[in-house]
């Protein structure tokens, strides 16, 4: 049954792409996981959240991180991207990637380490100190 190989092949690769998020959230100092929000793989530093990722529609890897307002402009009208429901309806500055044609896979990574970055900026000194993050 074609269709039946062809929908596999999507949903390996979209776990494929599951586990590269995952593993380079893993590699930031003190970052957690936890899944959550239906199935949503959240990472964290500090009990803050920084990115998180989902295969939604499509089978695509969806991943939402929080950006500067710089960023967040530039990048809230790209195609493929959008303001990350719930966050950016709050005033956060907050994107979604809901595609890999809206942004290349390095690009993204540093979107994440970027957004790693401004959380832990913002976690209390005490915290930060006892992370090892000042």
């Amino acid at each position: 049954m074609p269709g039946a190989q062809t929908r596999r092949a999507v949903v390996r690769r979209g776990r494929v792409l599951l586990e590269d998020y995952n593993s380079f959230c893993s590699s930031l100092p003190h970052a957690t996981h936890v899944v959550q929000w239906g199935g949503a793989h959240v990472w964290k530093v500090g009990g803050k959240v920084f990115a998180i990722g989902a295969v939604g529609e499509g089978e695509q890897l969806a991943v939402t991180f929080k950006c500067s307002e710089f960023s967040y402009d530039l990048l809230k009208e790209r195609p493929g991207l959008r303001p990350a429901p719930y966050l950016a309806s709050r005033g956060m500055k907050w994107i979604q990637r809901q595609s890999g044609e809206s942004m290349d896979d390095a690009a993204l990574r540093d979107y994440v380490a970027e957004s790693y970055r401004l959380v832990s900026a913002g976690l209390p000194k005490k915290l930060k100190s006892e992370l090892g993050l000042l």
